[in-house]
């Protein structure tokens, strides 16, 4: 009889935040967001008083912009503030919380070093992105079961099968706090669908088992949302259907599902409800577009702050260019992003005659992308996208008479 199906989903608790906490120990307990800018850095002063050296910490209260947060403390989250909220509405909740600039080189060094702790240990890794995982378990698991040729109570074995898994993720938890001095949180299950929110149970530091059997009474209260694949509008179709919770969702008719939102997402939500979720854990992926963002801390205008724009346009593709390079990629569709502060988003795209990773050719497409927005309106986002994209272990950067059709 084969081993039964045990895939956990790893992540790290507060991410980069944590990251932070490591680089300032004195901020430990004390509510403390990720966002700001460069002019937000610790500064050393000299305590008056004392004489002593210290650091000094911006505050949100002290804040004026229009950035968004990255991500911020468990202690600031018990005020209300979470990752993706504007700044100045972070600020009004929390107004003493520290504020810190995001820092993505610490943050993808702590990356690495806590996939490699996981991988020493378990190898079939999927990667989910800078601070999260799914990691295949099933054959790990079986190996560390004990062998016994007597027949054994299908629910003793069942329940063999989950303490060994926690073992395994216990020992996993505590590589990656070897490794990085931070915590994670685990979650257990018989797939991915159900492991994302077992991991998201009992945070920090959490590890958590939901088998297929506890799924309906631990997973049906909750909101339709808590579904990885429930997005806002689906969520609100839902509501609006009388179906507010992953149990109401269960009790719902398939047919009837699939005449409201189209046969292959009706399946799917009749599947999630019930928590089935048949796919593998991917260990090797091909990303589709590699791209950065920023959102202004105020609108920019297109003439009047040309100059803070086309500074600001040029480091957004030597970092698209600089990701690029280091993951060996390059790309032929390069593409800019803009959002006007009306909130309307438009696209432009170009795509080369040969990929690229370089920053000036990836520059000089954007700009020919850009040449084509009305910029009658401020600017509130810009982004800078490569796509297309093919390995360049071996490439160069082609010359400019290859760059464009």
């Amino acid at each position: 009889m084969p081993p039964p199906r045990v895939i956990a989903h790893l992540d790290m608790d507060a991410f980069y935040a944590s990251v932070e906490l490591l680089r300032y120990p004195e901020l430990r307990g004390q509510p403390v967001v990720i966002g700001g800018g460069s002019r937000h850095q610790p500064v050393w002063e000299v305590d008056p008083a004392t004489g002593e050296r210290r650091r000094r910490f911006s505050r949100l209260r002290d804040y004026a912009g229009r950035g968004v947060l990255t991500t911020a403390s468990y202690e600031a989250r018990a005020f209300g503030v979470n990752s993706a909220m504007g700044t100045m509405k972070a600020a009004a909740l929390a107004p003493d919380a520290v504020l810190l600039p995001v820092d993505f080189d610490e943050y993808r060094k702590y990356s690495r070093l806590f996939k490699a702790a996981v991988r020493a240990i378990a190898p079939q890794v999927e990667d989910r992105g800078i601070d999260e995982i799914y990691i295949e378990l099933t054959e790990l698991v079986a190996a560390r079961l004990p062998r016994d040729d007597e027949a054994i109570d299908p629910d003793d074995a069942a329940q063999e099968v989950w303490w060994c898994a926690r073992e395994v993720a216990a020992e996993i938890k505590q590589a990656v706090r070897d490794a990085t001095g931070l915590s994670c949180s685990v979650g257990l299950a018989p797939n991915k669908l159900v492991a994302k929110i077992a991991s998201e149970l009992d945070k920090p530091d959490g590890l958590t088992v939901v088998t297929g059997a506890d799924f309906a009474a631990r997973i049906g209260p909750m909101p339709v949302r808590r579904l990885n694949g429930v997005g806002p509008k689906a969520a609100a179709k839902l509501g609006r259907l009388g179906i507010a919770t992953i149990g109401e969702l269960a009790a719902s008719d398939r047919g009837w599902l699939a005449a409201q939102f189209g046969a292959s997402y009706g399946a799917w939500l009749a599947d999630a409800a019930h928590g089935r979720d048949d796919r593998p854990v991917v260990t090797a992926s091909e990303p589709k577009s590699i791209s950065r963002e920023t959102t202004f801390e105020r609108d920019l205008h297109a003439v009047r702050d040309r100059a803070l724009l086309s500074r600001i346009f040029t480091e957004l593709c030597e970092q698209v260019s600089a990701d690029l390079q280091r993951k060996r990629y390059a790309g032929k569709t390069i593409g800019i992003k803009l959002r006007f502060d009306d909130f309307r988003t438009v696209t432009r795209d170009q795509t080369l005659a040969a990929p690229t990773a370089d920053a000036a050719a990836i520059r000089r497409a954007a700009g020919n992308c850009l040449k084509r927005v009305d910029l009658a309106r401020r600017i509130r986002l810009l982004g800078v996208r490569v796509g297309a994209l093919s390995r360049s272990d071996a490439a160069a950067p082609p010359s400019e008479a290859e760059l464009f059709d």
